[in-house]
């Protein structure tokens, strides 16, 4: 049993947590972009929906928004039990 209680070996693994944080805190300053990203992206693609660099666009911004949950899953998983 890991040490959160799932059936998961090294399912917690603290260190990769605490060395990812710096990460994850510049991470959350680029989804902060992407949201503004998305944001814009969003009423362009309202106002021109044929337009496909628009939709491209979107994908990016919610790409970065999702940034800091990849950036500390990936932390966590590089870290040995």
């Amino acid at each position: 049993m890991g040490c959160c209680g799932d059936d998961d070996d090294c399912a917690c693994r603290p260190l990769g947590f605490l060395l990812g944080l710096p990460f994850a805190f510049v991470a959350l300053l680029l989804s902060l972009v992407g949201v503004v990203i998305w944001i814009v992206g969003i009423l362009l693609s309202c106002l021109c929906p044929c337009c496909l660099c628009v939709t491209m666009i979107v994908e990016l911004a919610l790409g970065l928004i999702k940034a800091p949950f990849s950036v500390m899953k990936w932390f966590t998983k590089q870290i040995p039990c």
